[in-house]
């Protein structure tokens, strides 16, 4: 005889659950626009632009 397992998940594990599914799609989403915009930087030949300011920059500016 098969035995019927009940299975119980609280509305919190659930929230939770679907937080973690949501959390993983969006950055594995982020993650491939990243490596994809990688791919196309460097089969186009195109540097990625730099609007980092160094600390020499931000001393001159002071």
């Amino acid at each position: 005889m098969v035995q019927s397992i009940l299975l119980y998940i609280d509305p919190n594990s659930g929230s939770y659950i679907v937080q973690m599914i949501i959390a993983a799609i969006l950055g594995s989403l982020f993650f491939f626009k990243n490596a994809w915009l990688q791919v196309k930087l460097f089969i186009t030949g195109k540097k990625k632009k730099n609007d980092h300011i160094s600390n020499d920059e931000l001393d001159n500016e002071l």
